[in-house]
């Protein structure tokens, strides 16, 4: 299953991938919007999972993506290359695209995610089920142990920031700055290979 969906994102053309990518995104963003308007009793109980609290969206969501980024590396680092291989998804995705649009993608993906799992599933369903939803929807690495560790225990400690703060500004900048971060890697590692 893995190796299939592999083949089939590398089969599929830049401007495919993007069209899969947003569209996903636009369904998950689509899918929150209709279940979050029964789900929340107004529109004030929305806006308060929002809070503009630069302090704590700095701390937790910047600190707490500092830490998962540096543990990531070290596992890339330390453990042998296939495991931590995804099948190239995300070289396919970030490697050739310039940084504008690698920022944009991570905004949109952080945006729609954590609003989804965060701010409707968590704050309604609980800690577990939505930490449970996000490894199960991630289903990519299920075929890769590694990676599959890796993302239930992102998935449980977003959940655990966001439990704590109860601010969904700072579960978004958290997972942006991650996603963006390796992003970049990826187009570095692609341009000093293009390049020598």
């Amino acid at each position: 299953m893995a190796k299939r969906q592999a083949d089939i994102i590398h089969e599929m053309d830049d401007r495919e991938v993007l069209l899969h990518l947003y569209l996903t995104q636009f369904i998950i963003i689509t899918l929150a919007s209709v279940i979050g308007f029964f789900l929340f009793e107004d529109l004030d109980a929305f806006f308060a999972i929002w809070k503009l609290n630069i302090k704590e969206i700095l701390l937790f969501g910047g600190g707490s993506a500092i830490i998962v980024i540096a543990i990531d590396l070290i596992l890339m680092k330390s453990l042998p290359k296939h495991m931590y291989d995804d099948g190239g998804v995300n070289e396919k995705v970030f490697q050739k695209r310039p940084i504008w649009h690698i920022f944009i993608i991570c905004i949109i993906v952080a945006f729609s995610e954590e609003l989804f799992f965060r701010g409707i599933l968590q704050t309604h369903f609980g800690y577990l089920i939505a930490s449970i939803v996000f490894a199960i929807l991630h289903f990519r690495y299920l075929y890769k142990w590694t990676l599959l560790i890796v993302v239930i225990s992102l998935s449980f400690y977003i959940g655990w920031i966001y439990l704590i703060t109860e601010n969904l500004l700072v579960t978004i900048f958290m997972h942006f700055l991650i996603d963006f971060v390796f992003a970049l890697i990826i187009h570095i590692k692609y341009l000093h290979r293009v390049l020598n």
